[in-house]
């Protein structure tokens, strides 16, 4: 997919949280809606709702000086929606996978947990075999042994969530608890650790854009529509 918007040559200096107007600052999801013509919200309708979640967490714990760098994002997100289930599995798991190698141990296994829950939604979604991992989840996995045996003695005979439970409450749970894994480690990149994940998170997404529509088990095709640790519903 691709987006010709383009940043204006005067914009408001990135800033953490919700802001009134433009004149007040802005945040990178508040950027986007301005943007796209939309009314000025840090929940604008052009972008998939994790996608803007992950936005405004990566927004809001990236430091001052750093939060400049997501600019040049802002034009990636606008438009970049669908309805397709795989799009939340795929914001999700691309966040725990980015966490898990650096999260703090008390962190990890609370994001395998998360990771093989991701895989059983696939599971699901793809008429795949019961206990199946993609390559990105075995590899994150692979990072915290110890965690992954615990999660999966944890997940023995659990099913997958519903879809609706996992779309409304689990996965953007998944997103707030790998951000704030990320943040946690301190490490001195956290900034572009925080930048990447956003990065690779929009192309994810566009990659999904541009894939044909998935058939759900009992559903009609969906078809996809183009038009300090924060918490999901907080701005910026």
């Amino acid at each position: 997919m691709s987006v010709t918007t383009q940043m204006p040559t005067h914009v408001p200096v990135l800033g953490r949280g919700k802001h009134r107007s433009a004149r007040r600052g802005a945040c990178f999801m508040e950027m986007a809606s301005y943007l796209a013509g939309e009314r000025w919200s840090d929940h604008p309708r052009c972008t998939h709702p994790l996608l803007a979640s992950v936005a405004r967490l990566v927004n809001d714990n990236t430091a001052d000086d750093d939060r400049q760098l997501l600019a040049p994002l802002i034009p990636s997100v606008i438009g970049l929606r669908g309805d397709d289930p795989h799009w939340d599995v795929a914001i999700a798991r691309r966040a725990l996978t980015t966490a898990l190698p650096v999260a703090p141990e008390v962190r990890q296994r609370t994001i395998c947990v998360g990771l093989l829950s991701c895989e059983r939604v696939l599971d699901q979604l793809d008429g795949r075999p019961a206990g199946t991992l993609s390559p990105l989840s075995r590899d994150a996995l692979a990072s915290a042994p110890r965690a992954w045996d615990w999660a999966r003695c944890f997940s023995t005979g659990r099913t997958a969530s519903s879809l609706t439970v996992f779309r409304r409450r689990a996965a953007p749970a998944m997103v707030i608890i790998s951000v704030g894994g990320i943040v946690e480690a301190q490490r001195t990149d956290c900034p572009a650790m925080l930048r990447g994940l956003l990065a690779a998170v929009i192309t994810d997404c566009t990659d999904l854009a541009a894939s044909p529509p998935t058939l759900v088990a009992g559903e009609q095709p969906v078809a996809h529509r183009r038009p300090k640790v924060a918490t999901a519903g907080r701005g910026g």
